[in-house]
């Protein structure tokens, strides 16, 4: 297995819908290998809004690599230690939150690209390349183009500069973080109003006139993310392990209350 490929990536390019899913409890790579069982293209490794550390990505990553999905991170901040530690250690892409300008994308460009694209540092004896010992130039030129940014557009302001944000060269996906930008609008939980439809037109929009991968966030109705993959999203997440593990969890409890409801007699 080439673990420099990334998978995501090419059935990007190739016109494909890839799916994530979101790790927020799970601390141990068997994750990833439940993910690729389960149908999913990547793991969206939570460290925004999960106590995920540095340690547990870079397992899950690793463990990603060899079960032939890539794992991507969404890091905490902006600050390039964030960004080029989660690189350093096996992931495959990285996730900015809350880019609200074209200086912050091409912040993010900077911390996550080895020059002369960005200025991120090479550190040597990658995960994504098998440990080789390859010339720097190859290593840094094969990382350069297997490893996936993506920017999240979570507040009005980011919509009113995503044609800018878009623009940007070096970043791949203009991912649409819809909870905080319903949120940021007045309009919290109101996944099938107008509003975010026009919103997210715009940015789909944007994404594709400049290459960029539209994506979205947060929309779990099948036939919600349906249309939001037919204006042309194609990078979304099912839903995070915690939310699948209470949704099974829930009903097969209800339905043993039935059984033993009928059981006994009650």
């Amino acid at each position: 297995m080439d673990e420099s490929r990334n998978t995501v990536l090419e059935k990007l390019r190739a016109g494909e819908v890839v799916l994530g899913l979101s790790v927020r409890m799970v601390r141990s790579g068997e994750i990833a290998k439940v993910a690729k069982a389960c149908g999913h293209d990547w793991v969206f490794i939570d460290m925004e809004h999960a106590p995920i550390t540095l340690e547990k990505a870079a397992e899950i990553s690793i463990a990603a690599l060899d079960t032939g999905i890539t794992p991507i991170v969404r890091v905490a901040g902006h600050e390039q230690f964030h960004m080029a530690r989660v690189l350093d250690s096996g992931a495959m892409g990285v996730v900015v939150p809350h880019v609200n300008t074209a200086e912050e994308a091409r912040h993010a460009v900077a911390c996550c690209r080895f020059p002369p694209v960005g200025h991120r540092s090479v550190a040597g004896g990658y995960a994504q390349l098998g440990y080789r010992g390859l010339p720097a130039k190859e290593a840094t030129g094969i990382l350069n183009a297997n490893t996936l940014l993506a920017v999240m557009i979570e507040t009005p302001e980011a919509v009113e500069n995503v044609e800018e944000i878009a623009a940007v060269d070096g970043i791949d996906v203009i991912y649409i973080g819809s909870n905080d930008l319903l949120m940021e609008m007045g309009l919290p939980g109101q996944f099938g109003g107008k509003e975010l439809e026009k919103a997210a037109r715009r940015i789909i929009d944007a994404s594709l006139a400049n290459g960029k991968f539209p994506g979205i966030g947060g929309i779990r109705d099948p036939e919600m993310a349906t249309k939001f993959v037919r204006m042309g999203s194609r990078f979304l997440t099912t839903h995070s392990d915690f939310a699948f593990l209470m949704e099974a969890a829930s009903a097969r409890t209800a339905l043993l209350r039935d059984a033993v409801k009928e059981a006994i007699g009650g």
